[in-house]
């Protein structure tokens, strides 16, 4: 299950009272469905993702990399001489906040590459587009609770999952949810709010699963408001359509969409 925006975010969008939950199957599907018209529309991921990507160096300047994809965080970087040290590439650009499209080798270094000269710097970082990204994870105001979790567990039990978070939102937790724990991003399934429990999916978007401790910090990821609500928009005209949805050319799509060279 891969969706932008949240069941909750799409159910307040539609006005359904606690009530009306036979249909929250056909909805989750609606918002898959709207997630991946907006992302092929617009050819970016709007959900973080850690991978490591392939890249040749541009031609006649082995100093820069023009990334293929937007870099959210950059982790680690290789090439034919090894791992190369952080502090001597800059990323372009600088902002923390907006993602990066370049990558220069400081000092007059060169990537080194092997006998063919194509794809052989390997970089490693979280992959995405967010305009706020230093902040796009929330404090779920909840932790880890009972045991500890172990690598496998898809059963997480929390203080209150219809608690308020940090900012004050509650429910803190929805089905959709895409969270971090330590490292690690899991995406929630399913909520049994009497037994403060969530169902979730481990290790998703590359981040492989692992351990937690008891009373561990859960993050639940906020993505760009202005897609998370176009997203919520597609999916209510998706179920209200009749066939298939023919997305329309807004100005935020065709601002949104990566141009490559």
């Amino acid at each position: 299950m891969y969706t932008i925006a949240t069941l909750e975010d799409l159910r307040r969008h539609l006005k359904l009272g606690d009530e009306d939950r036979g249909s929250d199957d056909h909805l989750l599907r609606a918002l898959g469905e709207a997630s991946q018209l907006i992302e092929s529309a617009t050819a970016r991921r709007y959900c973080p993702r850690v991978e490591t990507l392939e890249i040749s160096p541009e031609e006649g300047n082995p100093r820069s990399l023009l990334l293929p994809d937007d870099l959210l965080e950059l982790r680690a970087v290789r090439d034919d001489s090894g791992e190369i040290d952080l502090a001597r590439i800059r990323i372009f650009p600088g902002d923390q906040d907006e993602p990066a499209f370049l990558l220069l080798y400081k000092a007059g270094a060169v990537f080194r590459t092997g006998e063919d000269g194509t794809n052989v710097v390997s970089v490693t970082g979280v992959w995405g587009w967010h305009n706020r990204w230093t902040s796009a994870w929330r404090d779920s105001g909840d932790r880890v609770s009972g045991n500890a979790l172990s690598a496998n567990s898809t059963l997480i039990g929390v203080k209150n999952s219809d608690g308020a978070d940090a900012d004050g939102l509650r429910p803190r937790f929805h089905v959709g949810h895409l969270l971090r724990i330590d490292g690690e991003y899991l995406r929630v399934t399913g909520i049994d709010r009497k037994a403060n429990q969530l169902t979730v999916l481990r290790g998703v978007g590359g981040a492989r699963a692992s351990g937690h401790r008891q009373n561990a910090k859960i993050e639940t990821y906020a993505p760009m408001p202005a897609i998370r609500d176009l997203t919520v928009r597609y999916a209510e005209q998706l179920i209200k359509s009749a066939g298939p949805l023919e997305l329309e050319s807004t100005s935020m799509l065709r601002r949104m969409r990566r141009v490559t060279a």
